[in-house]
């Protein structure tokens, strides 16, 4: 929970948030969709600006699209009475959501569901479906708001999004999930971790992004061949709320191929992926 006071706010948003309140319903991607935030919606605060696109030299098709989010500073302005912030956090068992007055510094209502990996007999496997971090996003949420009560939905000013980190989820060029997501304790790449480490400046284990995006090169080609954008598991739960695919400078350090010093993809390092201009 602490995680998603210090995500607050990531977002702010001028137009309610009363379709949380709606009866759970199944997700499909044409559902999910059909109920993001538009973009028009969402504005940067204060001195916090969203970093330029970075051009690479190369034309690495998975990274290149995604940007990097500048962290934000906030102001006496964003704890005013009445003003409400709605915390998510989508971790490997369960994706948890609060209720946050800012003004009271209290949190007034809370929400989690719970679920499970997919079953597997692969030693090292751990996937999950990104369609069930959405369900329950959708569900923790009203579960939060309807806790905090009254017209708590139309005071949320804000939210804030953290999860598990490292985990690969696989996006065609139309945003549409190619297969299960690995997460960060799938192990599958270790030999993988192993080559790379080889070769870039920090070793990286099998946890990080870029051990699973050569272990999907390698093993599942038709996977590889529609692969066009990759994102962290909260990554994508900001993308089904707004429409824009972006990443937080620390999260992507995570990945394995972030320049760190220059806050800008490493094109040598994703090279050792994917040789081959795109």
């Amino acid at each position: 929970i602490g995680g998603l006071l210090n995500a607050l706010p990531t977002y702010l948003l001028r137009a309610p948030v009363a379709r949380l309140r709606a009866p759970p319903s199944s997700y499909s991607q044409a559902a999910q969709r059909s109920e993001k935030i538009p973009v028009s919606t969402l504005w940067l605060p204060g001195t916090a600006a969203r970093l330029a696109r970075q051009p690479l030299p190369y034309t690495f098709r998975a990274l290149a699209p995604i940007m990097l989010l500048s962290p934000l500073t906030a102001g006496a302005a964003l704890v005013s009475p009445g003003k409400l912030y709605l915390g998510i956090d989508a971790g490997t068992q369960s994706t948890k959501a609060l209720v946050y007055d800012a003004a009271q510094r209290a949190v007034v209502g809370r929400g989690a569901v719970s679920y499970e990996m997919l079953e597997s007999d692969v030693v090292g496997r751990a996937e999950q479906d990104p369609a069930v971090w959405v369900d329950a996003m959708w569900r923790a949420c009203r579960e939060a708001l309807a806790d905090a009560g009254g017209d708590a939905a139309s005071r949320i000013c804000g939210i804030g999004v953290s999860g598990q980190q490292h985990g690969l989820v696989a996006l065609d060029a139309s945003y549409e999930v190619i297969r299960p997501a690995k997460l960060w304790c799938d192990t599958e790449s270790a030999e993988e971790a192993a080559e790379l480490s080889k070769s870039l400046p920090v070793p990286i284990v099998a946890s990080f992004t870029a051990s699973k995006l050569l272990w999907l090169k390698r093993h599942e080609a038709a996977a590889w061949a529609r692969l066009a954008h990759v994102a962290l598991p909260h990554d994508y739960l900001n993308y089904v709320l707004t429409g824009e695919l972006v990443m937080e400078g620390s999260d992507a350090s995570g990945i394995g191929l972030l320049d760190v010093g220059a806050r800008a993809w490493d094109a040598s390092a994703a090279r050792l992926v994917d040789a081959a201009p795109r």
